[in-house]
C-alpha cells in the first residue's frame, strides 16, 4: 500500500495504481467532509457531549433531591407520630414557648 500512498495528490504518479490512489483520495476527502459536517453543524457531536454531560448533572441533582426529600419525609413523621419532637422543632426554628417559659434568643 506504501508504493501508491507517496504523494498521493499528484495524479502523474499514479501509473498502474490509478484505481487504488484515485480511491485513496476519494476517501480522505470524503472522510474530512464527513469530519468538518460532524462539527460544525448545529447538532454536532460536541453538542451531543455537552448534552450528555448535563444530563448527567441533572441526574446527580435529582437524586440529591429525593435524598432531601426522604429525609424531609422522615422529619414530617417523627412530628405527626411524636409531640415531644414537634415541640422541640417548634422551639428551636419558631422560638415558640410553653406558658411559664423563658425563652433567651441568642445569636
Amino acid at each position: 500500500m506504501a508504493k501508491y500512498t507517496k504523494d498521493i495528490w499528484n495524479r502523474e504518479k499514479d501509473g498502474n495504481y490509478k484505481e487504488q490512489r484515485s480511491f485513496i483520495r476519494y476517501a480522505i476527502v470524503a472522510t474530512v467532509l464527513f469530519l468538518l459536517f460532524l462539527l460544525l453543524k448545529k447538532d454536532s457531536i460536541i453538542t451531543w457531549v455537552q448534552a450528555g454531560f448535563t444530563l448527567q448533572q441533572q441526574r446527580r441533582q435529582i437524586e440529591n433531591y429525593e435524598r432531601e426529600n426522604a429525609e424531609l419525609d422522615k422529619k414530617i413523621r417523627m412530628m405527626k407520630e411524636n409531640k415531644d419532637t414537634l415541640e422541640r422543632y417548634a422551639r428551636e426554628q419558631f422560638y415558640f414557648a410553653a406558658p411559664g417559659d423563658d425563652v433567651y434568643i441568642i445569636e
